[in-house]
């Protein structure tokens, strides 16, 4: 059994749908960024946390790749050309797409109001621009980022591409538009949305 804790609106998605990707039995706190739960685990206070038998690990990427890992499953194996294609891909989608979305909300309601600096967002959504425009050639005409398979960087590239979304960052190409469709259909991600919103 894991346990989860974080809120949906944030980087746990990602955690709760592989969760469910793989069909493991967890439980969900859902604990805000900088709650008593969320503290008490990661000096931080950052969520996504997940609490395994044989410890506690802290960032969903890394969450995400000790489970793949773990269950080889969603991954290729670590010392492979493959996997470090996948890896290249996964520091693309952290490096260009999370972290101006990041940025982005942190001069939203992260920082402190005095700290934020909102006419930076303009610049973040032209370079989030040129990041999809990267991405679209790398997901070229295969279904999922790395051909055939689903692997670790489809679900964080998923997760922010429905976060650009919700932040008015446009994500015109329909390229984009039908894997994110396909990606947040798949049985899996359903089941983790009725279930961390029930």
């Amino acid at each position: 059994m894991y346990q989860v804790i974080g809120t949906l609106k944030s980087r746990t998605l990602r955690v709760l749908w592989m969760l469910e990707e793989l069909g493991l039995t967890y439980e969900h706190i859902k604990a805000g960024p900088r709650s008593d739960e969320a503290r008490a685990l990661n000096p931080s206070g950052k969520v996504p946390v997940l609490v395994c038998p044989d410890g506690v690990l802290t960032d969903s990427t890394a969450i995400l790749t000790y489970l793949a890992d773990n269950y080889k499953s969603f991954t290729y194996p670590a010392g492979t050309m493959a996997r470090a294609k996948q890896d290249s891909l996964t520091h693309f989608i952290l490096d260009e797409m999370d972290g101006t979305l990041w940025t982005a909300a942190r001069h939203t309601f992260v920082l402190p109001e005095e700290q934020r600096r909102p006419e930076v967002k303009d610049s973040l959504r032209w370079e989030f621009a040129r990041s999809l425009t990267t991405l679209e050639r790398r997901l070229g005409d295969g279904k999922f980022l790395m051909g055939s398979e689903m692997t670790v960087p489809d679900i964080i590239a998923a997760h922010c591409l429905s976060w650009a979304m919700s932040a008015n960052f446009p994500v015109e190409q329909p390229t984009l538009l039908d894997y994110h469709k396909r990606m947040t259909t798949r049985p899996a991600y359903l089941r983790m949305i009725s279930r961390a919103t029930s």
